[in-house]
């Protein structure tokens, strides 16, 4: 590699480093803050938020990954540019299609990074919030042992405790069962604890009194009790799916048994095929992100005013490729037979590269073309 191509290349990585960490900044800030007010308010400690934001990072990166390799290629085009760096390479000769040889390795080492991300790290991240999910689902003290708030373990049951002492007892209970469409019963006791035997857990109430309401015909019936025990291992109690979440599952289980997956997955062929498909085709995408950048800005040539005008239109040049993108996942999905479409947005862009390349190569293009209109 050419001592150009080294200083590009490394100026190229140090601005996508520093986009890329102020984008996940940025969207994880924004996710940390409802994540954070959920988990905690759920009686979870700043470990099970950290892990949580953890196991969440990398499908965040996956997603700003593009946009940082296309602020990157802009930014160091622009600057490059302005220091007349790019236009001393054209005075001794050096074409386009070379200088764009560092942009498209860039280009490379993020689709690289990119293809670990999308068909290994995220998948297994992603099934591993999901087991982290259920088992916190399942946790009944962490859902029910939080003072001074009605909580709702499930949408027919509300619980509330005033205070929790230190030895572990409830203070103050209020609980009220609407699973029984026929009748609604609400406990109070003066007190109650939490008793576990294996994997049921029951809550006796001492001192309390009980209230069912028969809907049918509205009528009222109370009994005070002494002491009652209550089962509410079925109130957080979720088996667990036997179904496959493809988001879940990387992309060597999914080429494994293709049809196996759709079965247990209760997704269509077309829906496992957009989800294989799309998993090579973002890589490709940072690819063209890069190219798109950089030959922009390239045919724009210097400007006193600046390159703004470029850079709008290589943003909306990226917007509708990613757009393009979007709207042929539906196909897909529908029939799994048109899953090279999905690749149709980065051919494009890389076309429209390609095109640009030439045209920034042989500017006499333009010039003849002035001529022959004045001429005419």
């Amino acid at each position: 590699m050419a001592k150009f191509d080294r200083y590009m290349l490394s100026q190229l990585l140090v601005l996508f480093g520093f986009f890329a960490l102020v984008l996940v900044a940025i969207f994880w800030i924004n996710r940390a803050v409802v994540l954070f007010d959920r988990l905690i308010g759920d009686g979870q400690t700043a470990l099970v938020f950290l892990e949580f934001t953890a196991l969440g990072l990398p499908k965040l990166i996956a997603t700003v990954l593009p946009i940082a390799t296309f602020a990157a290629a802009v930014y160091v085009t622009n600057r490059m540019t302005s220091d007349s760096e790019l236009t001393v390479l054209q005075a001794t000769g050096t074409g386009p299609w070379r200088m764009a040889r560092p942009v498209l390795v860039f280009g490379l080492c993020v689709a690289l990074g990119m293809s670990m991300l999308s068909n290994f790290l995220v998948p297994m991240a992603q099934a591993q919030l999901k087991e982290r999910e259920q088992e916190i689902a399942q946790n009944v003290t962490a859902r029910l042992l939080t003072e001074g708030t009605f909580l709702h373990p499930s949408k027919q049951v509300t619980f509330y405790t005033r205070q929790i002492d230190a030895d572990g007892v409830l203070r103050d209970v209020f609980l009220s069962d609407r699973r029984n469409p026929d009748q609604g019963i609400i406990y109070t006791a003066a007190e109650a604890y939490m008793v576990r035997n294996g994997d049921a857990t029951t809550l006796i109430m001492v001192d309390g009194l009980a209230q069912r309401l028969e809907r049918d015909g509205l009528r009222l019936a109370t009994a005070k009790f002494a002491d009652f025990s209550f089962d509410i291992s079925s109130l957080v109690r979720s088996e667990k799916s036997e179904t496959i979440n493809l988001g879940n599952t990387t992309t060597p289980q999914l080429l494994a048994d293709y049809n196996t997956i759709a079965e247990r997955s209760g997704k269509s062929a077309g829906a496992v095929a957009e989800e294989i498909h799309t998993r090579f085709a973002q890589p490709l995408f940072c690819i063209v992100a890069a190219l798109i950048g950089f030959t922009t800005l390239l045919i724009g040539g210097f400007s006193r005013f600046g390159v703004w005008r470029e850079i709008v239109i290589a943003f909306g040049l990226l917007i509708v490729l990613d757009g393009l993108r979007g709207s042929l996942t539906s196909e897909v999905t529908a029939n799994a037979n048109l899953w090279p479409v999905l690749y149709l947005p980065s051919l494009v862009g890389a076309s429209l590269a390609a095109l640009m390349l030439t045209h920034a190569a042989h500017p006499s293009w333009r010039a003849r073309l002035k001529r022959r209109g004045a001429t005419a």
